[in-house]
């Protein structure tokens, strides 16, 4: 049993080492007497598995639980940091979620004069360079 066991992991890692480039199915499953071995091809893992009435019943191993458990901690402490960080931020510097019509309406405005200000620089340019050839009406 331990030796089909390591011949499936000696057949399966070269597969694992392969795999630099991402792949569309991240776990293989290899039959054994016992279940089936699950692969995990990004970081090497192995799982033992069971068919249980038609269900694949994978349970992790004690390394495997505590690197798991390791990882949910590091990502606790994480989301618990960031909820600090914007606890302490002040509301009104927050942004909205979207402008009011009356700010949307202040912005086009703004841009509006913009332009036509630019506009008529360029105008002024273009006659400058010009001056014997007549601007055609735009209004």
């Amino acid at each position: 049993m331990k030796t089909l066991a390591l011949t499936t992991c000696a057949l399966l890692l070269p597969l694992a080492a392969s795999a630099q480039q991402p792949q569309t199915n991240r776990f293989q499953l290899q039959r054994t007497e016992t279940g089936i071995v699950r692969l995990d091809t990004d970081t090497g893992a192995m799982t033992l598995c069971r068919d249980e009435n038609g269900t694949l019943a994978c349970r992790m191993q004690p390394d495997e639980r505590a690197a798991y458990e390791q990882e949910l901690d590091r990502l606790a402490k994480r989301v618990t940091a960031l909820e600090e960080r914007l606890s302490n931020i002040p509301p009104d510097a927050l942004p909205k979620a979207l402008p009011s019509d009356a700010e949307v309406d202040r912005s086009l405005s703004i841009m509006e004069k913009f332009m036509r200000r630019f506009m008529a620089i360029v105008g002024e340019f273009a006659t400058e360079k010009e001056p014997d050839k007549p601007q055609p009406n735009r209004t």
